[in-house]
């Protein structure tokens, strides 16, 4: 029993400690849950639908590299591609910019027809109807760090603090 007690506090402990990439740690939101490692992610997490949603959301960090993976403006124009209003209207995004911790940090809010799933390589383009995007993409010292927080928007909307929570832990690593 004793052994068991141990196990789940360094578990625990274990689970809120910081990841890391690019010279840059963070904290992932109690909740969240760790997925095993995906090709170009940093981490991946799994967010529980909230109460009418089916389906989990998922929160991916990805690092490619000093000096890839595009610039910010490429990236945030991508992403507002990926989403699609009525009648295949482009969807309403808002973007806008900040430092956080001292690094700056440019953030996205879409909402739509998601045809994002998949990423670049797909053999085939699948849409999510109702669904939205938080993303934001940091600058650190070692390379851009892009978030992509996408699921149902009911679910995304539920976790909106969290990930503003998720954003804010971004600091570089000392």
């Amino acid at each position: 029993m004793r052994a068991w007690t141990l196990l789940l506090v360094f578990g625990s402990a274990a689970a809120l400690l910081a990841e890391s990439a690019a010279g840059l740690r963070w904290t992932a939101p109690a909740g969240w849950k760790s997925q095993p490692a995906q090709p170009l992610r940093a981490a991946t997490y799994r967010v529980p639908p909230a109460p009418g949603d089916k389906e989990d959301a998922e929160c991916g960090v990805y690092f490619f590299g000093a000096g890839q993976g595009g610039s910010v403006e490429a990236n945030i124009d991508r992403w507002k591609g990926q989403f699609h209003g009525p009648k295949g209207a482009p969807a309403q995004a808002v973007v806008t910019k900040r430092l956080v911790n001292g690094l700056a940090v440019t953030r996205i809010d879409a909402s739509g027809d998601y045809s994002g799933t998949g990423g670049p390589l797909a053999a085939q383009v699948s849409v999510k109807s109702g669904y939205r995007l938080l993303g934001a993409i940091v600058v650190g010292p070692g390379g851009n760090i892009f978030i992509k927080f996408t699921g149902p928007a009911k679910t995304v909307a539920a976790n909106r603090r969290k990930f503003e929570q998720f954003v804010g832990s971004f600091a570089p690593d000392k």
